[in-house]
């Protein structure tokens, strides 16, 4: 029996999200008109597809299967459509793509703002995020991270300069505590960590100078999920932040901070953009491509 091809999807995208609220988003419709195309396609195949509680919405062991079977094959429908755009006179198509609120505010959206305006049909989806996302089961065309450490089957391409770190606090800050000469000394100052969801624990202060290399851990008051709010508590006198040197020099320059440790803080590769090398480019993800692409 031939289901409506539209069912299917809404199918599968309830059971990818995991939720009927971010699928009715995601869709463009209302929760309870995706609610009511779901119900259908359970009646029409006589089979309970999810399992739905107040918390949660779970494919059941016949939901598991219908994903199994019909997912890859929508998925190379749209594929399939997407490469239809070849034939137009303009790319077109959307692009998604994962980043750091930095990295979306200093390099994306500065250098697409550059290129879209000559492709009104190319729509960019920027999702800023902490986590290391797995572009592909999440779904996004590519993602941006610090740093040459790309997982296999990716292809990286640098969209950025080298990047530094810098430790910074208050004169304030500084005026009721010494500064550091090492970073063996940070354990005697009030630091302020972060920690990112992928990792799970505290992140790590990396220090080097010359051959000798430090991994620090730290201790605070303060611990902050996200690095603008680092920066805001530092300014705020409340302890020591372990930032990017690009984000804080201007409160430097202006004598808002100060910096301590920099013969320490060793210069490391910047932003790069990854996506999967199986990945066949659509001319409009080439053209995003090639509009982030570093130039020195």
């Amino acid at each position: 029996m031939r289901e409506n091809l539209n069912d299917l999807a809404a199918f599968l995208t309830v059971a990818r999200e995991g939720s009927f609220t971010r699928a009715a988003a995601q869709l463009g419709v209302s929760q309870s008109a995706l609610s009511q195309t779901i119900r259908a396609l359970e009646e029409r195949l006589g089979l309970r597809l999810f399992t739905r509680t107040t918390r949660s919405v779970a494919p059941t062991i016949a939901g598991e299967r219908l994903l199994a079977m019909v997912g890859p094959r929508l998925e190379g429908i749209d594929a399939d459509l997407a490469a239809l755009s070849d034939l137009r006179d303009k790319p077109a198509g959307s692009i998604r793509i994962t980043a750091s609120e930095h990295a979306a505010s200093s390099i994306l959206v500065p250098k697409l703002a550059a290129l879209l305006p000559d492709y009104p049909d190319i729509k960019v989806e920027i999702s800023t995020d902490y986590r290391m996302v797995d572009i592909v089961e999440q779904r996004f065309d590519a993602g941006v991270r610090l740093g040459e450490s790309i997982a296999k089957d990716m292809i990286a391409l640098r969209i950025g300069p080298d990047v530094r770190m810098a430790v910074v606090g208050t004169p304030t800050y500084f005026a009721t505590h010494p500064m550091p000469q090492k970073p063996q000394d940070l354990t005697g100052h009030d630091c302020i960590n972060v920690r990112l969801p992928t990792h799970g624990g505290l992140l790590p202060w990396d220090f080097k100078k010359e051959t000798q290399e430090l991994n620090v851990r730290v201790e605070g008051t303060w611990t902050f999920n996200g690095f603008p709010q680092i920066v805001q508590a530092a300014l705020a006198g409340l302890g020591l932040a372990f930032t990017l040197e690009e984000v804080v020099q201007p409160h430097i320059d202006a004598g808002r901070l100060v910096r301590v440790l920099e013969d320490w803080c060793d210069v490391f590769p910047g932003y790069h953009l990854y996506y999967p090398s199986r990945r066949q480019p659509s001319p409009a993800f080439s053209l995003v491509v090639d509009a982030l692409r570093y130039q020195r």
